[in-house]
């Protein structure tokens, strides 16, 4: 087996993983992976061909009956093993997501650390195989419903948090008795990578796990239009989840599609305001919010909107921007294109009648005259319609209006083409069972500052995506049913 990677001019060149193996690619090109803190090339990963699309998704075909037939139980002894390497490896995990997506050290850790607790969730689930014995209309006749699996499954993963989100695909797929192809997003390819690494030291079976990296629109669409790939999930924008949508409509390929959000933030005049503050400058301002499930925009009743914004703002004045492997509480954007968009959506608010109640620049002087830094923002607006209100940032900028009451803040909030998550601050139950009602978001956190658990369920509605992921119901998704009627007269 070659090795994983090589030095090359200084810096790490990758390979692509398929059938057990460090392969190079067919073609001799290579995308540079950057350093967000400082704009450096840390390392570089092979483009990609439709050729090594082609030969992982054999692979995975090839190895997919034998990994199906083994014992569920057999199939979660590995995922336990990777989990455990993967948390033997907590703190060098946790140093390449911080170098290629600018995460701070601590949420780096807490993201190695959710990447196994995913596989172990996964693997728990194992015993839980279950189907149906029905009675027939017929005599002398059973109807068995099994769940089985699917196939060759293609994991796509976006750059925000690419070690949890590799294992929060393969853990469910492997689990169903798929096998896997991960492609994760071209800026940041070697968290994947390095967990490839590790599932050689737990044993998978060669083909079972392959990933290879490219751009979207090459290697991402070659294993998305394979005949052979039978259900794709992917984590990203809107606008790469359609793309996804048109390719595989051709072959009538299973989706799921966790894409965008633009999560209201709803703090009602009876809400306890010191929380509502800690809860959204948390849910704004991790991963320099860079989170689907962001608190993108806020609607405080009028009572108390002095008061909340006041604290809010100090709050965000007293976060503490810079080296992400320190201890910081805000990292870089991810890339100069991703800081470019948030810069250009705070001047479009401000030219729109947004006032900056903090922020509302790049930061560039002294430590920050290298790398992609944007101050945390707060803004005042009046208008839902304004882009700032309607389109994800995505970045460490949260706009606030005031409403006139919790039917205001319900309308408003609604007024979105999204619909991933949304927060609300009420001590009122008659409101809270309104809200579980009325809001037409697919997750809502009441009274608290949000975060997804293992065991729930994660999916949004609209433009937000279909399918999910996570708990019972993400797991099902991983499973297609098959119904045999069995006559024994």
């Amino acid at each position: 087996m070659s090795a994983m990677k090589e030095l090359v001019k200084g810096t790490d060149r990758y390979s692509q993983y398929i059938a057990g193996a460090w392969q190079p690619s067919t073609v001799k090109e290579w995308l540079e992976v950057e350093d967000p803190a400082t704009g450096q090339v840390i390392a570089s990963v092979p483009r990609g061909s439709e050729q090594d699309a082609d030969r992982a998704v054999v692979s995975a075909h090839r190895a997919q009956p034998e990994w199906e037939a083994l014992p569920p139980i057999e199939r979660a002894d590995l995922l336990k093993k990777l989990a455990r390497l993967i948390l033997e490896n907590r703190e060098r995990l946790a140093q390449v997501v911080i170098a290629e997506q600018g995460k701070p050290l601590s949420e780096a850790r807490g993201e190695i650390e959710g990447a196994a607790l995913y596989l172990t969730h996964a693997a728990e689930e194992a015993r839980r195989i279950t189907g149906d014995i029905l009675p027939s209309d017929n005599p002398d006749e059973q109807i068995w419903i099994q769940r089985v699996a699917h196939g060759v499954v293609i994991a796509l993963t976006a750059w925000n948090y690419p070690a949890a989100l590799t294992c929060r695909k393969i853990g469910p797929a492997l689990i169903a008795g798929n096998t896997v192809v991960v492609k994760s997003h071209e800026g940041t390819p070697i968290s994947a990578l390095e967990i490839a690494q590790l599932s050689i030291q737990a044993g998978f079976p060669p083909g079972v796990i392959n990933v290879i990296s490219g751009t979207g629109e090459g290697v991402g669409q070659a294993l998305v239009k394979h005949p052979l790939t039978r259900l794709i999930t992917l984590t990203g924008s809107v606008r790469a989840g359609k793309a996804v949508f048109r390719s595989a409509a051709e072959d009538l390929k299973i989706l799921r599609l966790e894409l965008g959000g633009k999560a209201p933030f709803i703090v009602a005049e009876d809400a306890d305001i010191g929380a509502a503050v800690r809860a959204a400058v948390v849910s704004r301002f991790e991963n320099c919010g860079q989170i689907c499930i962001c608190n993108e925009r806020m609607y405080v009743h009028e009572k108390i909107a002095d008061e909340f914004l006041d604290r809010f703002v100090a709050a965000v004045k007293g976060l503490k921007v810079g080296n992400p492997r320190e201890l910081v509480d805000v990292g870089p954007k991810f890339s100069g294109p991703e800081l470019d968009k948030v810069e250009g959506m705070v001047n479009a608010a401000v030219d729109a009648g947004a006032e900056v109640l903090t922020g509302g620049a790049r930061l560039t002087q002294g430590e920050f005259a290298s790398g992609h830094w944007f101050a945390p923002t707060v803004l005042k607006v009046e208008d839902n319609a304004m882009e700032i209100m309607q389109d994800e940032v995505f970045g460490p900028v949260v706009p606030a209006m005031t409403v006139t009451d919790f039917d205001e803040g319900l309308r408003l909030a609604n007024e979105s083409r999204y619909g991933l998550s949304a927060y609300v601050f009420t001590k009122d139950l008659r409101r809270m069972m309104r809200l579980v009602r009325e809001l037409k978001f697919g997750e809502i956190y009441v009274n608290q500052q949000g975060g997804d658990v293992v065991h729930a369920h994660h999916a949004g509605i609209r433009d937000s995506g279909i399918g999910g992921e996570d708990g019972k119901y993400g797991l099902d998704g991983y499973f297609q049913k098959k119904t045999i009627y069995v006559n024994y007269g």
